[in-house]
């Protein structure tokens, strides 16, 4: 039997005060736990879950509250709203400096028509596969339509072969805010040993991660999110690893965020 988590004093103290705002406005406001969960993408179950203090609250449901409770978080919870501050800043600066670049060279526009100069090369991107008999159990295969065009020189300075080189989306928000859902990363399917802290993508029977990794002793593998709070390490022995169909695809040597 697994063992409940008990959040730390201030974590519960976040969560206890956040529910109890939300008592206090949804009468005025017209709230429920659904309508909050719709607004932040998960079930009301999920919501429940950070009122109850199960699960502590995290900066990205805190701004979701903030905005459905016309509330700023420092109601509820001035440590993550500094998190959303510093987060906010780090915005604008990079935004900042994309703004104040300088074009030092030609800029080439393409599209899927557009052929490939010499040094260029497609790379192809993984996705998830349903099986047939609608068990809902997927597969990871290779995309024959989604691609990316990358310069052989960026591939060989990252010491990867052109035909051992794929993408892949990453999904949900475990490693944010480094990589928030829906960015890209590319794979080196030529280097599936673990070299701990790089982040790797794995196939998890049939589901495509994206994780940090770690060797354990016996042979076994640590997995890592940005995101702790949500989402904690998982272990898993070489025995686990085989029950689980889980297997390394290659390292993460690329990555690309839309903010």
């Amino acid at each position: 039997m697994t063992k409940k988590r008990i959040l730390p004093p201030d974590r519960l103290a976040e969560c206890v005060a956040a529910h109890e705002l939300f008592l206090a406005k949804k009468n005025e406001l017209k709230l429920s736990q659904r309508k909050i969960a719709d607004a932040a993408g998960m079930t009301p179950s999920a919501v429940n879950l950070y009122f109850k203090g199960i699960n502590p609250l995290n900066a990205q449901f805190a701004a979701v509250l903030s905005e459905q409770m016309q509330e700023p978080v420092e109601r509820f919870s001035p440590r993550l709203a500094e998190e959303i501050d510093k987060l906010t800043r780090a915005a604008t600066e990079r935004t900042a400096a994309v703004s104040n670049a300088v074009l030092v060279g030609p800029m080439d526009v393409w599209d899927d028509d557009t052929p490939l100069d010499d040094d260029e090369v497609y790379v192809p991107f993984l996705k998830e596969v349903e099986l047939s008999a609608g068990t809902g159990r997927t597969a990871i295969e290779q995309s024959s339509k989604q691609k990316l065009r990358f310069g052989k020189k960026t591939l060989r300075r990252q010491g990867v072969q052109p035909s051992e080189a794929v993408c892949v989306t990453v999904a949900g928000n475990s490693m944010e805010p480094v990589l928030p859902d829906g960015s890209t990363v590319g794979v080196d399917r030529g280097t599936t040993s673990i070299t701990d802290g790089k982040m790797y993508a794995l196939d998890h029977g049939g589901q495509l991660r994206v994780k940090t990794l770690y060797r354990l002793p016996g042979g076994g593998v640590r997995m890592r999110s940005f995101n702790r709070e949500e989402h904690p390490d998982e272990e898993y022995t070489p025995a686990d690893m085989l029950k689980n169909e889980i297997a390394v695809l290659g390292r993460v040597f690329w990555s690309s965020a839309l903010w």
